[in-house]
């Protein structure tokens, strides 16, 4: 508890009971150790909200104890000092921003759903561009171990304008692509050409947070609250439309594909705190959109990306063999066939006649020609015997002719 006051500096009891004890009923167990840590003198409370609930903060002893308790990696909260007035009576805290509640709140419902643990989270993580604007996000979440390893947070309370969030998208999309120190240059602007994921190694990016273990760039969710429902929905769409071209990745190349090409695009999820409060399973229950799609699903269902690399992979290789089918079609279209016999030729004798093509009976598939040549062999056999055979005959009737004349001489 000491932790989480560490980091978020300012938390109702709700909030600590939502992140810390997400399997108790009620906060009751929460306040105990609340009461009891204000006992010690380690906590106190700075005000109570509208909504009657008390708002904890650390005492200088308390804040002393979490930043000893916490990694050397997480950034410790400032202290709430306790102000008096001229008499040494306290003054009454500044009261708790409706928008540090939001984002207090957010961080509670994520971390009670199982995304990551209190030191997960950080607040106010400054993303600094080149030209000296430095986006913060209100909330960043780094958990390698979980099924979303890391992701960004915007609460908004829907009372600033839609090119604000716009820009947002826009300023961390032009963070992300920015490159790292010493990093190759030359190979860099290759491997961001070449549409494939070897990008995000040159990246300043993938040396902060983890691998995302999905397409394209560290998750960014706005999460909004307040006004009404209808309001809150007309601004999730008019964000949709506006910045589309941030989120929606490019079509792969090729007639027959379909799939998305997300490696450089920046997956945009919105959701409500009214809807995840309301929802029976919190923020792991369908209360999730991803910009671009129409239904509601689970954070993780929202960023995978089942029109992406998964279906390219299948369109591809369904590609090919379709290809590989129109080449065999095509190719059977112009095998030759027998002008003897009428068959096709087989691979062999076509291969065959292309390699010599000056062959004579090229028009004759394999069998036609091994017929034509035993009838060609058969004829020069029977053409011998009969030219033997006539020469036998000569010579008989040579020595009958000479017996013959012999016999008449004596």
């Amino acid at each position: 508890m000491l932790k989480a006051l560490g980091i978020f500096q300012r938390a109702t009891a709700e909030h600590l009971w939502r992140m810390l004890r997400p399997g108790d009923s009620h906060d009751r167990c929460t306040r105990d150790t609340l009461n009891a840590l204000k006992g010690e003198g380690k906590v106190r409370v700075e005000t109570r909200l509208e909504s009657n609930h008390q708002l904890w903060v650390l005492t200088e002893r308390g804040h002393k104890e979490a930043k000893q308790l916490l990694p050397e990696n997480v950034r410790v909260s400032a202290l709430r000092k306790l102000e008096v007035d001229d008499d040494g009576e306290p003054v009454a805290g500044e009261g708790f921003d409706e928008h540090a509640a939001a984002v207090t709140m957010t961080a509670a419902v994520l971390t009670g759903a199982g995304f990551g643990t209190p030191l997960s989270w950080q607040t106010e993580i400054g993303h600094k561009l080149p030209y000296g604007y430095t986006q913060y996000a209100d909330l960043t979440m780094r958990a390698p171990d979980v099924d979303v390893p890391a992701m960004l947070l915007e609460v908004d309370r829907v009372n600033e304008p839609v090119d604000v969030l716009v820009d947002k998208v826009r300023r961390y999309t032009e963070w992300f692509e920015l490159l790292a120190p010493k990093a190759d240059k030359v190979k860099a602007q290759a491997a961001r050409y070449s549409g494939e994921a070897a990008v995000h190694g040159f990246r300043l990016w993938s040396r902060i947070y983890p691998a995302t273990g999905r397409e394209g760039y560290v998750p960014v969710a706005f999460v909004f609250t307040g006004k009404t429902k209808a309001q809150r929905a007309s601004r999730m769409r008019r964000l949709e439309q506006a910045a589309r071209s941030y989120f929606a990745g490019v079509k792969y190349a090729g007639g027959d594909i379909t799939a998305v090409d997300y490696h450089q695009a920046l997956p945009v999820v919105v959701t409500e705190l009214e809807r995840i409060t309301a929802d029976p399973d919190g923020a792991a229950g369908k209360v999730w959109r991803r910009l671009g799609r129409d239904e509601w699903q689970t954070l993780t269902d929202a960023l995978d990306n089942p029109d992406g690399d998964r279906l390219y992979v299948v369109q591809a290789e369904q590609a090919r063999k379709r290809q590989k089918e129109r080449e065999a079609a095509d190719r059977e279209a112009e095998r030759p066939v027998c002008r003897r016999c009428g068959a096709k030729f087989t691979d062999d004798r076509w291969q065959m006649v292309r390699q010599y093509r000056a062959e004579r009976l090229n028009e004759l598939c394999g069998p036609c020609l091994t017929e034509h040549h035993e009838q060609v062999q058969a004829e020069r056999a029977a053409q011998r015997q009969a030219e033997e055979a006539a020469a036998r005959e000569a010579a008989e009737a040579e020595a009958k002719r000479n017996r013959g004349l012999f016999g008449r001489r004596r």
